[in-house]
């Protein structure tokens, strides 16, 4: 059983073949999949793909690359679409963060960082951490406003195993996807290395970051066995353990 905790099925990447896609994944191995969202719209998109498919939840929030969409009246929205959702499939808020790579100012993604952070506290829900080349302001704002206290996931971590150390402590998960297969993934192999297995989350962040012998291509959940299998080699274990853990910890993160 796999557990893919952070897709993007709604991306127009899977247009052509979403339902033919989704169908396949029961046959292989694939029980349940966390459908992020990105932007308002995408929250929209997220919502009916849980409401479609049993296997699959929702993650409702706002990317830091979108976050200058954001208004008071958009994060009422989100709050609506969390609360009006009484079939248990919103798991958490996400993806949120810092992401010093895109637009807006830094300015804009702190101030709706630090107002989604605030909104999961107050529906006591997980959040999903994106975090990119913003390392030390991400954790700075975790701890200031006591991210312990909220809980989530580091999704698609990607700094040293210090910085995991400081997030394993906050009691956060840290989200391990294709990069893992990478040859340039060395903080990353390193951090895997160190965390423990229970702490650790499957994910792809498809279509994007497909593992290696796929890179480059579309990614799908369908290619999380070859994360499963590098993280067995890294942990020592078999890949079915690798499943099993990550399967129970995912259910953990999400609280189902």
């Amino acid at each position: 059983m796999i557990f893919d905790t952070h897709a993007h099925y709604d991306d127009e990447a899977f247009d052509e073949d979403r339902e033919q896609l989704l169908a396949s994944f029961k046959e292989n191995g694939i029980d349940a999949v966390t459908n992020v969202a990105a932007s308002l719209s995408s929250c929209k998109t997220t919502l009916e793909l849980a409401r479609n498919h049993d296997f699959m939840y929702a993650a409702l929030g706002v990317h830091p690359s979108e976050s200058a969409e954001l208004s008071d009246e958009g994060l009422k929205d989100i709050e609506t679409w969390c609360t009006e959702r009484q079939d248990g499939k919103v798991r958490a808020i996400g993806e949120i963060g810092l992401d010093y790579w895109e637009e807006p100012d830094k300015g804009i993604q702190k101030k709706w960082f630090v107002a989604q952070l605030d909104l999961a506290r107050r529906l006591k829900l997980p959040v999903i951490i994106h975090s990119r080349d913003a390392a030390k302001d991400t954790l700075d704002i975790m701890k200031a406003e006591h991210g312990s206290d909220i809980g989530g996931v580091i999704h698609c971590f990607s700094y040293t195993k210090e910085m995991a150390r400081e997030y394993l402590d906050m009691g956060f998960f840290l989200g391990i996807g294709g990069v893992l297969t990478f040859k340039n993934a060395r903080k990353l192999v390193e951090t895997v290395e160190y965390a423990p297995l229970d702490r650790l989350v499957l994910e792809t962040d498809c279509p994007y970051l497909s593992p290696v012998p796929n890179r480059g291509k579309r990614n799908s959940s369908l290619n999380l066995t070859y994360v499963a299998d590098q993280l067995a080699a890294l942990k020592g274990v078999d890949r079915e353990t690798v499943e099993k853990m990550t399967w129970d910890n995912a259910r953990k993160l999400y609280r189902l």
